[in-house]
């Protein structure tokens, strides 16, 4: 059984920052990518990072220059750093990962719960 836990989500006020956690746990074999996404109410679910078990990145274009994934592969976690907040990042943050468990050793998608992220004065 594997689970992705975020969290870091909550209110603040543009211009500002926020920094989400994804916690992996179970019995992870292997994990390659590892990635954000967002949907805003009423809208599709949409990537904006993601990044290899190496470290390769990529981002929205929407985000590039004001947000940075990154990932403790020890820790099996990933982070996104969100900064310069506008009311458009407004939106269900989830995380996804692709883990190889110890019983399948094939690897799956796996989301997170998601967590809200709002921006508001």
């Amino acid at each position: 059984q594997v689970q992705l836990v975020e969290s870091g989500g909550g209110l603040v006020q543009p211009g500002g920052a926020l920094r989400l956690s994804c916690a992996a746990s179970g019995t992870i074999f292997s994990i390659s990518n590892m990635a954000w996404y967002r949907q805003a109410a009423g809208k599709q679910r949409d990537l904006v990072a993601v990044i290899s078990r190496g470290g390769i990145t990529n981002y929205a274009d929407s985000v590039k220059g004001r947000f940075t994934i990154s990932r403790d592969n020890d820790k099996n976690t990933a982070y996104l750093q969100m900064g310069s907040l506008n009311p458009e990042d407004t939106a269900v943050y989830y995380c996804n990962a692709n883990i190889m468990t110890s019983q399948a050793r094939t690897f799956k998608a796996y989301w997170g719960q998601g967590t809200q992220v709002t921006i508001s004065s």
